[in-house]
Protein backbone atom coordinates (compact mmCIF):
# COMPACT_ATOMS: atom_id res chain seq x y z
CA UNK A 1 0.00 0.00 0.00
CA UNK A 2 1.35 3.43 -0.94
CA UNK A 3 1.64 6.22 1.68
CA UNK A 4 -1.08 8.20 -0.12
CA UNK A 5 -3.44 5.21 -0.07
CA UNK A 6 -2.75 4.65 3.62
CA UNK A 7 -3.76 8.27 4.33
CA UNK A 8 -6.82 8.00 2.10
CA UNK A 9 -8.00 4.91 3.97
CA UNK A 10 -7.36 6.59 7.33
CA UNK A 11 -9.38 9.65 6.35
CA UNK A 12 -12.24 7.67 4.83
CA UNK A 13 -12.55 5.40 7.86
CA UNK A 14 -13.12 8.37 10.17
CA UNK A 15 -16.39 9.43 8.51
CA UNK A 16 -15.49 12.99 9.48
CA UNK A 17 -16.90 16.16 7.96
CA UNK A 18 -13.33 16.93 6.88
CA UNK A 19 -13.40 13.99 4.48
CA UNK A 20 -16.44 15.32 2.61
CA UNK A 21 -14.85 18.75 2.24
CA UNK A 22 -11.61 17.24 0.87
CA UNK A 23 -13.46 15.73 -2.06
CA UNK A 24 -13.85 19.21 -3.55
CA UNK A 25 -10.09 19.74 -3.97
CA UNK A 26 -7.89 19.08 -7.02
CA UNK A 27 -5.26 16.31 -6.95
CA UNK A 28 -2.19 17.54 -5.03
CA UNK A 29 -4.14 19.71 -2.63
CA UNK A 30 -6.47 16.82 -1.88
CA UNK A 31 -3.48 14.54 -1.31
CA UNK A 32 -1.83 17.09 0.99
CA UNK A 33 -4.87 17.77 3.16
CA UNK A 34 -5.67 14.06 3.35
CA UNK A 35 -2.13 13.32 4.55
CA UNK A 36 -2.29 16.13 7.12
CA UNK A 37 -5.67 14.95 8.33
CA UNK A 38 -4.34 11.39 8.61
CA UNK A 39 -1.56 12.75 10.84
CA UNK A 40 -4.16 14.49 13.04
CA UNK A 41 -6.14 11.27 13.27
CA UNK A 42 -3.06 9.25 14.19
CA UNK A 43 -2.16 11.45 17.14
CA UNK A 44 -5.78 11.90 18.21
CA UNK A 45 -6.27 8.13 18.23
CA UNK A 46 -3.38 7.83 20.67
CA UNK A 47 -5.37 9.81 23.23
CA UNK A 48 -8.77 8.27 22.48
CA UNK A 49 -7.79 4.61 22.07
CA UNK A 50 -4.71 4.00 24.26
CA UNK A 51 -5.87 3.39 27.82
CA UNK A 52 -2.42 3.24 29.43
CA UNK A 53 -1.25 6.88 29.94
CA UNK A 54 2.43 5.90 29.93
CA UNK A 55 2.04 4.09 26.60
CA UNK A 56 0.09 7.05 25.17
CA UNK A 57 2.89 9.44 26.16
CA UNK A 58 5.42 7.11 24.57
CA UNK A 59 3.44 7.04 21.33
CA UNK A 60 3.20 10.85 21.23
CA UNK A 61 6.96 11.02 21.83
CA UNK A 62 7.35 8.72 18.81
CA UNK A 63 5.33 11.16 16.69
CA UNK A 64 7.49 14.08 17.84
CA UNK A 65 10.56 12.18 16.69
CA UNK A 66 8.86 11.27 13.43
CA UNK A 67 8.06 14.93 12.68
CA UNK A 68 11.68 15.82 13.34
CA UNK A 69 12.71 13.00 10.99
CA UNK A 70 10.27 14.31 8.37
CA UNK A 71 11.89 17.74 8.37
CA UNK A 72 15.33 16.11 8.20
CA UNK A 73 14.19 14.30 5.05
CA UNK A 74 14.02 10.86 6.69
CA UNK A 75 10.35 10.04 7.36
CA UNK A 76 9.56 6.43 8.27
CA UNK A 77 5.79 6.34 8.78
CA UNK A 78 3.42 6.22 5.75
CA UNK A 79 1.74 9.45 6.93
CA UNK A 80 4.94 11.46 7.13
CA UNK A 81 6.14 9.93 3.88
CA UNK A 82 2.93 11.19 2.25
CA UNK A 83 3.36 14.66 3.78
CA UNK A 84 7.00 15.05 2.75
CA UNK A 85 6.53 16.26 -0.83
CA UNK A 86 4.02 18.93 0.22
CA UNK A 87 6.16 20.70 2.83
CA UNK A 88 8.15 23.01 0.55
CA UNK A 89 5.53 23.99 -2.05
CA UNK A 90 2.87 24.65 0.60
CA UNK A 91 5.26 26.08 3.22
CA UNK A 92 4.08 23.82 6.03
CA UNK A 93 5.95 24.71 9.25
CA UNK A 94 7.27 21.96 11.51
CA UNK A 95 6.10 23.87 14.57
CA UNK A 96 2.48 23.41 13.52
CA UNK A 97 2.79 19.62 13.69
CA UNK A 98 4.39 19.83 17.12
CA UNK A 99 1.61 22.16 18.28
CA UNK A 100 -1.01 19.57 17.28
CA UNK A 101 0.89 17.00 19.35
CA UNK A 102 0.98 19.52 22.23
CA UNK A 103 -2.82 19.57 22.16
CA UNK A 104 -3.00 15.80 22.33
CA UNK A 105 -0.45 15.82 25.17
CA UNK A 106 -2.66 18.25 27.04
CA UNK A 107 -5.56 15.80 26.77
CA UNK A 108 -3.39 13.28 28.60
CA UNK A 109 -2.38 15.73 31.33
CA UNK A 110 -5.50 17.83 31.85
CA UNK A 111 -9.23 17.05 32.08
CA UNK A 112 -10.58 20.34 33.48
CA UNK A 113 -10.32 23.99 32.37
CA UNK A 114 -10.65 26.83 34.85
CA UNK A 115 -11.80 29.55 32.44
CA UNK A 116 -12.28 30.35 28.77
CA UNK A 117 -8.80 31.83 28.12
CA UNK A 118 -7.34 28.53 29.32
CA UNK A 119 -9.71 26.58 27.07
CA UNK A 120 -8.96 28.91 24.19
CA UNK A 121 -5.26 28.06 24.37
CA UNK A 122 -6.17 24.39 24.12
CA UNK A 123 -8.50 25.12 21.18
CA UNK A 124 -5.59 26.67 19.29
CA UNK A 125 -3.44 23.59 19.82
CA UNK A 126 -6.24 21.17 18.95
CA UNK A 127 -7.87 23.04 16.07
CA UNK A 128 -6.69 26.62 15.43
CA UNK A 129 -3.30 25.50 14.17
CA UNK A 130 -5.03 22.80 12.10
CA UNK A 131 -7.02 25.58 10.46
CA UNK A 132 -3.84 27.51 9.69
CA UNK A 133 -2.13 24.52 8.06
CA UNK A 134 -5.29 23.71 6.11
CA UNK A 135 -5.48 27.29 4.82
CA UNK A 136 -1.90 27.03 3.57
CA UNK A 137 -2.77 23.83 1.73
CA UNK A 138 -5.98 25.22 0.24
CA UNK A 139 -4.06 28.24 -1.03
CA UNK A 140 -3.89 32.02 -0.70
CA UNK A 141 -3.31 34.74 -3.27
CA UNK A 142 -0.66 36.26 -1.00
CA UNK A 143 1.62 33.71 0.67
CA UNK A 144 1.19 33.70 4.46
CA UNK A 145 -1.56 36.32 4.28
CA UNK A 146 -2.02 37.16 8.00
CA UNK A 147 -5.72 37.93 7.53
CA UNK A 148 -6.41 34.56 5.91
CA UNK A 149 -4.41 32.78 8.60
CA UNK A 150 -6.40 34.64 11.27
CA UNK A 151 -9.63 33.55 9.56
CA UNK A 152 -8.36 29.97 9.62
CA UNK A 153 -7.39 30.16 13.30
CA UNK A 154 -10.79 31.55 14.27
CA UNK A 155 -12.57 28.98 12.13
CA UNK A 156 -10.62 26.16 13.74
CA UNK A 157 -11.46 27.53 17.18
CA UNK A 158 -15.15 27.74 16.36
CA UNK A 159 -15.22 24.15 15.08
CA UNK A 160 -13.50 22.96 18.24
CA UNK A 161 -16.08 24.80 20.36
CA UNK A 162 -18.82 23.03 18.38
CA UNK A 163 -17.06 19.71 18.98
CA UNK A 164 -16.98 20.43 22.70
CA UNK A 165 -20.72 21.17 22.73
CA UNK A 166 -21.53 18.03 20.74
CA UNK A 167 -19.36 15.78 22.91
CA UNK A 168 -20.22 17.06 26.42
CA UNK A 169 -21.82 13.77 27.44
CA UNK A 170 -19.30 11.51 25.71
CA UNK A 171 -16.36 13.45 27.17
CA UNK A 172 -17.88 13.38 30.67
CA UNK A 173 -18.15 9.60 30.47
CA UNK A 174 -14.41 9.59 29.81
CA UNK A 175 -13.82 11.82 32.82
CA UNK A 176 -13.14 14.95 30.75
CA UNK A 177 -14.93 18.28 31.12
CA UNK A 178 -13.95 20.96 28.63
CA UNK A 179 -16.62 23.48 29.64
CA UNK A 180 -14.81 26.09 31.79
CA UNK A 181 -15.25 25.58 35.54
CA UNK A 182 -16.05 29.23 36.20
CA UNK A 183 -18.88 29.07 33.64
CA UNK A 184 -20.30 25.94 35.27
CA UNK A 185 -20.38 27.89 38.54
CA UNK A 186 -21.86 30.96 36.84
CA UNK A 187 -24.81 28.94 35.51
CA UNK A 188 -25.27 26.75 38.58
CA UNK A 189 -24.16 23.50 36.96
CA UNK A 190 -21.87 21.12 38.83
CA UNK A 191 -19.29 18.73 37.44
CA UNK A 192 -21.36 15.96 39.00
CA UNK A 193 -24.36 17.04 36.88
CA UNK A 194 -22.30 16.37 33.75
CA UNK A 195 -20.73 13.18 35.01
CA UNK A 196 -24.18 11.81 35.91
CA UNK A 197 -25.92 13.15 32.76
CA UNK A 198 -28.23 15.37 34.79
CA UNK A 199 -29.91 17.72 32.34
CA UNK A 200 -31.44 20.74 34.07
CA UNK A 201 -32.77 24.17 33.06
CA UNK A 202 -29.46 25.55 34.29
CA UNK A 203 -27.58 23.18 32.00
CA UNK A 204 -29.75 24.29 29.06
CA UNK A 205 -28.87 27.93 29.79
CA UNK A 206 -25.18 27.03 29.99
CA UNK A 207 -25.35 25.30 26.63
CA UNK A 208 -27.16 28.25 25.05
CA UNK A 209 -24.25 30.39 26.23
CA UNK A 210 -21.78 27.95 24.64
CA UNK A 211 -23.86 27.95 21.44
CA UNK A 212 -23.83 31.75 21.25
CA UNK A 213 -20.05 31.92 21.68
CA UNK A 214 -19.37 29.22 19.08
CA UNK A 215 -21.74 30.92 16.61
CA UNK A 216 -20.14 34.32 17.22
CA UNK A 217 -16.63 32.92 16.71
CA UNK A 218 -17.78 31.23 13.51
CA UNK A 219 -19.30 34.48 12.21
CA UNK A 220 -16.15 36.43 13.08
CA UNK A 221 -14.03 33.90 11.20
CA UNK A 222 -16.10 34.23 8.02
CA UNK A 223 -16.05 38.01 8.28
CA UNK A 224 -12.24 37.93 8.50
CA UNK A 225 -11.65 35.91 5.32
CA UNK A 226 -10.41 38.20 2.50
CA UNK A 227 -12.64 38.17 -0.55
CA UNK A 228 -9.76 37.26 -2.85
CA UNK A 229 -9.13 34.00 -0.97
CA UNK A 230 -12.74 32.88 -0.66
CA UNK A 231 -12.67 30.63 -3.72
CA UNK A 232 -9.37 28.97 -2.75
CA UNK A 233 -10.68 28.33 0.77
CA UNK A 234 -13.96 26.78 -0.38
CA UNK A 235 -13.14 23.36 1.11
CA UNK A 236 -12.67 24.93 4.52
CA UNK A 237 -15.91 26.87 4.07
CA UNK A 238 -17.71 23.66 3.09
CA UNK A 239 -16.46 21.91 6.20
CA UNK A 240 -17.44 24.92 8.29
CA UNK A 241 -20.96 24.88 6.85
CA UNK A 242 -21.35 21.24 7.90
CA UNK A 243 -20.32 22.11 11.44
CA UNK A 244 -22.58 25.17 11.52
CA UNK A 245 -25.52 22.99 10.51
CA UNK A 246 -24.58 20.52 13.22
CA UNK A 247 -24.54 23.32 15.81
CA UNK A 248 -28.07 24.31 14.86
CA UNK A 249 -29.20 20.68 14.97
CA UNK A 250 -27.90 20.44 18.53
CA UNK A 251 -29.92 23.47 19.54
CA UNK A 252 -33.03 22.18 17.74
CA UNK A 253 -32.59 18.93 19.68
CA UNK A 254 -32.82 20.91 22.92
CA UNK A 255 -29.13 20.57 23.84
CA UNK A 256 -29.67 16.93 24.86
CA UNK A 257 -25.96 16.31 24.47
CA UNK A 258 -25.73 14.52 27.82
CA UNK A 259 -28.10 11.86 26.46
CA UNK A 260 -26.78 11.25 22.97
CA UNK A 261 -24.43 12.48 20.27
CA UNK A 262 -26.08 14.50 17.51
CA UNK A 263 -24.74 13.74 14.03
CA UNK A 264 -25.53 14.51 10.39
CA UNK A 265 -25.93 11.73 7.84
CA UNK A 266 -23.15 11.26 5.25
CA UNK A 267 -25.45 12.24 2.40
CA UNK A 268 -26.44 15.45 4.17
CA UNK A 269 -22.79 16.32 4.81
CA UNK A 270 -21.98 15.80 1.14
CA UNK A 271 -24.96 17.90 0.05
CA UNK A 272 -23.97 20.78 2.36
CA UNK A 273 -20.35 20.61 1.18
CA UNK A 274 -21.29 20.68 -2.50
CA UNK A 275 -23.85 23.45 -2.04
CA UNK A 276 -21.40 25.62 -0.11
CA UNK A 277 -18.58 25.10 -2.61
CA UNK A 278 -20.86 26.02 -5.51
CA UNK A 279 -21.40 29.49 -4.07
CA UNK A 280 -17.87 30.10 -2.75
Amino acid sequence: MSPDQYCQDKAAASGSSFYYAFRLLPGEKRAAITAFYAFCREVDDVVDEVTDPALARSKLAYWRREIDALYEGKPQHPVTQAIQRHIAPMQLPSGAFHTVIDGMQQDLEKNRYLNFPELQRYCYQAAGVVGEVSARIFGMRQINNPQTLEYARLLGESLQLINIIRDVGEDARRGRIYLPSDELTQFGVSAADLLHAKSTPEFHSLMQFQYDRAAATYAKALATLPREDKSAQKSGLAMAAIYRTLLDEIRRDGFRVLEHRVALTPIRKLWIACKTAAFA
